[in-house]
């Protein structure tokens, strides 16, 4: 039981999305109390759709600031998290870009904008004393020259909906989770169907990621389910962890076992 965990991550963190998060987080730290520390991994978007840049608002930096200092990893979550590229040529991308998402940022990069991209945040990151940990690509989508021009830089790791994946060299580690599709009532009726299934599937594994996104909390009932799932978890024997701890245990492991 001790070795199962859980993984708190809240998606598209930015100066507008920071309120639909404010009264999930306060419920959490509620539990907290109650159970012990839920740190959470907060995934920033440093200029969320190109009009939200957290780098002008005081107040923002400031509140990640006290969740890092409580314990909270701070994870970089592209730049825009939207797709500004070209549009797409080929009907794989149309339908990757148009119809699967419209928020791929680095689907569609090659390595020198890709790069630029990660040094932007990067640099934010720095400015602000936060360590570099995880990088997510928005919708979990990367072209080849986003993964290369990614393994050139000094992040420890970055997932796709059902793993990790060590860096530089994308060594991959089982990691399933659980997200919802909440934007329309069907949607929501449907994830939760989807979500039960998977964590029972999962109920064995090491790590079970829950992946929340704003949308959830403008639902009561998707905000409630989250936070049922996520006591219901840890009265299971799951222990909250942020990623990137995670992530560090199992690279210890794998030297002593060397």
């Amino acid at each position: 039981m001790a070795d199962r965990h859980l993984s708190l991550v809240l998606h598209d963190v930015a100066p507008e999305t920071w309120y639909d998060y404010a009264d999930f987080v306060a419920r959490v730290d509620a539990l907290a109390r109650q159970y012990g520390p839920i740190p959470i991994t907060w995934l920033v978007v440093p200029d969320f759709h190109h009009r939200s840049d957290c780098r002008r608002n005081g107040s923002f930096l400031e509140h990640l600031q006290h969740r890092h200092a409580m314990g909270d990893e701070l994870a970089l979550h592209g730049y825009y998290h939207c797709d500004d590229a070209p549009s797409p040529r080929t009907p794989r991308d149309w339908f990757m870009r148009r119809l699967y998402t419209w928020e791929g940022e680095f689907y569609a990069l090659d390595q020198h904008e890709a790069a630029r991209r990660l040094d932007k945040g990067i640099a934010l990151f720095r400015s602000q004393g936060w360590p570099l940990t995880g990088f997510v690509a928005p919708a979990w989508l990367m072209s080849q020259g986003a993964r290369q021009a990614l393994a050139q830089r000094d992040f420890r790791y970055t997932s796709d909906p059902q793993h990790l994946y060590t860096l530089p060299d994308f060594t991959r580690i089982d990691a399933p989770g659980l997200v919802w599709s909440a934007r329309s009532a069907w949607r929501r009726g449907l994830s939760r169907l989807v979500s039960e299934t998977q964590r029972w599937r999962a109920r064995q594994a090491p790590l079970l990621r829950l992946g929340l996104h704003p949308v959830d909390m403008r639902h009561a009932s998707v905000q409630a389910y989250w936070l049922e799932i996520l006591e219901r978890l840890i009265l299971e024997g799951r222990q909250p962890i942020t990623k990137y701890d995670w992530v560090a245990r199992q690279r210890q492991r794998e030297q002593h076992a060397a």
